[in-house]
């Protein structure tokens, strides 16, 4: 069984010959720079000047050499956003830092002793929200700009020959995490009961570019994708970040006509709908809204046991993700315990399909090989029906 014809079995909830495997395809489930590195150098593979999938979270795409011999089943294909597009280019030295100012008109700050961008200025968020016009004045991102697209076709087109499936994502995060971006997190919060109208023409004009980003890629490129990739984060480690009513009332009208336009567009695609944290309250809305796939399938997360999740809502999500653990188990825990930790998940995730198997999250710096290498090993082991 092939790469395709086994990730296909799992999506039509069926079993397949093992469970299957992703790492990297996607900008949720990939490895920092530092630890693909580090895993490199203990497998005695050769050095690697790896593409970047996402350089602001210095996630890189491993070479297909190495993809092979860890018999991952999924390839991710990557448009130009902010979060990859030259970035490298418009970096400004300020002594202890690197500073990116993105299309979105963002500043980022990369400490030079640290592993990853951090927001530090939106643009918005000095600005009077009451102002009529504030929305349709801004300048936005060309979100159909055909170059973020150069090549990916081909590229997409080589993957289906060998028998893979590809994934590919959108124009840039959530609407509610976009909206914390963009107005910063307090007045985001605020945004929807003090100045409800713009509040809600800028969570419209976010879904709007959306829906032009996937315009344009599922007209170049539709047909040679399979999973296209959405997302909020919406939950914490023990809740939400906002009330679930409040979900619904002021964000998800807006995300279904972007989940709605993909399935209209190309009925045929799967849609994954990435959100960490205890995300339990609202995955029936998100059922309602047309996803397919759940990710990262936060399982240390209250309300979010592995057992729980497939029994109650294992016949209408696919469940990709929820793997190991990587916020405590994978940097920190002994490679039996990562081994312990795979083989709890997969016991309950795997059975009856509908499951791929990766990481709750990307592998992050810290996460030594042995880990790695370790959490693969049991997938080998435990992850054959």
């Amino acid at each position: 069984m092939n790469s395709r014809e086994r990730v296909f079995k799992a999506l039509n909830f069926e079993e397949a010959d093992r469970v299957p495997f992703d790492l990297a395809a996607t900008t949720w489930t990939g490895i920092t720079q530092t630890a693909y590195q580090n895993y490199l150098a203990f497998s005695d593979a050769e050095a690697e000047n790896p593409e970047w999938a996402d350089v602001i979270q210095q996630i890189v795409i491993p070479s297909e050499k190495v993809l092979q011999s860890m018999e991952a089943d999924v390839r991710g294909v990557f448009p130009l956003t902010s979060h990859n597009w030259d970035v490298h280019n418009k970096l400004r030295d300020r002594g202890d830092y690197f500073e990116y100012h993105d299309e979105w008109g963002f500043t980022h700050h990369f400490p030079k002793n640290g592993h990853w961008f951090s927001l530090v200025k939106s643009p918005m968020e000095s600005l009077d929200f009451s102002e009529a016009g504030i929305i349709k004045n801004y300048t936005w991102p060309h979100a159909a700009n055909p170059d973020r697209f150069a090549g990916l076709r081909r590229k997409a087109r080589e993957y289906h020959k060998k028998d893979r499936l590809v994934f590919t994502k959108g124009l840039c995060a959530g609407l509610f995490e976009m909206h914390q971006r963009i107005r910063g997190m307090e007045k985001a919060m605020l945004d929807p009961f003090m100045y409800p109208l713009n509040s809600d023409k800028l969570i419209g004009k976010l879904a709007d570019l959306k829906i032009a980003f996937w315009d344009a890629l599922l007209e170049e490129m539709g047909d040679v994708v399979d999973v296209v990739g959405e997302g909020d984060d919406y939950g914490t480690q023990q809740s939400q970040l906002i009330a679930p009513e409040q979900f619904r009332e002021f964000y998800k009208t807006h995300f279904h006509r972007v989940l709605s336009f993909i399935k209209w567009k190309r009925p045929e695609l799967k849609i994954m709908f990435h959100s960490c944290g205890n995300v339990r309250p609202i995955i029936p809305d998100l059922i309602e809204m047309g996803v397919d796939i759940l990710n990262p399938v936060h399982v240390t997360a209250a309300g979010m046991d592995a057992v729980q999740l497939k029994k109650d809502f294992g016949k209408d999500l696919v469940f990709w993700g929820g793997g190991v653990d990587t916020q405590h188990i994978l940097p920190s825990g002994s490679p039996d315990q990562v081994k312990e930790d795979v083989k709890r998940n997969l016991d309950a995730l795997a059975p009856g399909g509908g499951y791929i198997f990766s990481t709750i999250h990307n592998i992050q710096a810290e996460v030594p090989p042995e880990n790695i290498e370790a959490m693969l090993m049991a997938l080998q082991e435990f992850g054959n029906y």
